[in-house]
């Protein structure tokens, strides 16, 4: 197997990814012909202001194209398999400011397509390759105002948007390696948390930490806002504060990765601030970690996720009866639901451009309270990517009606369950690629209780 760093000195794969969503297209149509066209997002200014927004590659756009500037838009013809690429031509004021842009010789040796030419000949490039029998295809809500499609016979803005949202579900191995590389970043920053965690006084330290090494180390930008959440406060599942004292509470849960070059890790970790986890602590952190491994041996292609959602609640339900936290029938508190109270999001979810990726299908109108909230439902196929992130969690405000409903009160014991309060959350996630045989971790932050002890203590 080649490793990340000789499949990423290619180029990414948009011609490639341009004929998977052109497939895609024909099967839902037959004889499917014409131009697929997407455009990448705008430079916006602030309001007020002169500056711009921090800009975020539209991920559709990337997809086909392997480009991260702004103001770009590409063609792709089905027929002919052509991919163009129009990128904004020089602007001279710009240029005292910005310096000078991408020229089309240097985007032709960069990126993946066939053909580079300035955005001023899009239109009359689109004319030129429309006819009263060929369609276009764009997304509704991401075709400028200048641009038009007057010479095509067809106009579709729905069907290359879920094109290409399904296609995203299974990876390439470039797409796997951009993934490994967002992880490896990410695991350096959460190993510098372990060590500096016994010594901060704030959460906002913590996050700072990891920020620093995740840019210094190559990911500038963040998969998602991070949660770097002490004692109580982990009981919120997605945390954003950030900015609460961490002295004197029992444990930290951070839930933080970085973003490579627009593919996201997805890594959660929970370890003792003092740099040893508490009896209750370690007790509720063995649990999820079982839960975890076991839900993890289960995955391989064509597994059904429901199934191994499910599986994690059964080993949560089992745990929480040796703590003797829940009490009564197993099967009972299962078929009632009881531990959606301690376990009340999914198992996981897809992993890609998108922390949570496209294609998963979820029913968040589901009336089973168990399945509601989980981002993928049905087969998980080979190549595709997904988190396994079971959970623990004491949260007073989603507790407290279970406690009060006779329906689940009776499987639940107060007296035990006050000793968990400060516990908060214990969460650990990895980002699991699917392969037909199995499964492989892309994860390779620290997990094992002594090992992260270690660090912190070190």
């Amino acid at each position: 197997m080649d490793s990340a760093e000789s499949i990423l000195a290619g180029k990414y794969p948009a011609r490639a990814h341009a004929a998977k969503v052109a497939e895609y297209l024909k099967n839902k149509q037959a004889g499917a012909d014409g131009v697929i066209y997407l455009e990448s997002q705008k430079t916006r200014m602030i309001e007020d202001n002169d500056e711009p927004q921090p800009f975020r590659q539209r991920r559709y756009f990337f997809y086909l194209s392997g480009c991260a500037l702004p103001d770009c838009s590409l063609t792709y013809h089905i027929r002919t398999k052509h991919l163009t690429l129009f990128i904004p031509p020089i602007d001279p004021e710009s240029v005292i400011w910005s310096g000078l842009p991408l020229s089309p010789a240097e985007a032709l040796k960069r990126y993946d397509v066939d053909a580079v030419l300035p955005s001023t000949e899009l239109n009359a490039y689109l004319t030129a390759q429309a006819a009263p029998s060929t369609t276009v295809w764009a997304i509704q809500g991401q075709v400028s105002d200048h641009v038009t499609f007057l010479a095509f016979g067809d106009k579709d803005f729905t069907r290359v948007k879920e094109a290409i949202e399904e296609c995203r579900v299974v990876k390439d191995d470039y797409e796997i390696a951009l993934t490994r590389k967002a992880n490896a970043i990410s695991a350096i920053a959460h190993t510098a948390v372990l060590k500096k965690v016994k010594h901060a006084s704030n959460e906002r330290e913590l996050e700072a930490v990891f920020l620093e090494r995740c840019i210094a180390n190559g990911c500038r930008e963040q998969a998602y806002h991070s949660i770097v959440a002490s004692g109580p406060n982990a009981a919120t599942l997605h945390y954003q504060k950030n900015d609460e004292k961490t002295k004197g509470r029992w444990n930290l849960l951070l839930d933080a990765a970085g973003e490579y070059e627009c593919y996201a890790a997805d890594i959660t970790r929970t370890f003792p601030i003092s740099g040893k986890f508490n009896h209750e602590s370690r007790q509720i952190y063995n649990l999820v970690l079982r839960m975890q491994k076991e839900c993890t041996e289960m995955l391989k292609e064509g597994v059904m996720w429901d199934d191994v959602h499910a599986r994690a609640h059964e080993i949560a339900i089992d745990g929480l009866l040796e703590l003797g936290i829940l009490r009564g029938n197993p099967v009972e508190i299962f078929q009632n639901r009881t531990s959606v109270a301690f376990f009340p999001h999914g198992l996981g979810h897809y992993l890609g451009m998108d922390t949570h990726d496209t294609g998963g299908h979820p029913n968040y109108e589901d009336q089973d309270s168990m399945f509601r909230y989980l981002r993928v439902r049905g087969k998980l196929p080979a190549g595709s990517i997904i988190t396994v992130e079971p959970g623990v969690y004491f949260c007073r405000f989603i507790i407290d009606p279970y406690l009060t409903d006779p329906t689940h009160s009776k499987y639940i014991d107060e007296k035990v369950l006050d000793r968990f309060w400060n516990v908060g959350g214990v969460r650990i996630e990895d980002d699991i690629l699917i392969t037909r045989g199995g499964y492989e971790n892309l994860t390779t932050a620290l997990k094992e209780v002594d090992e992260m002890e270690r660090v912190i203590n070190s």
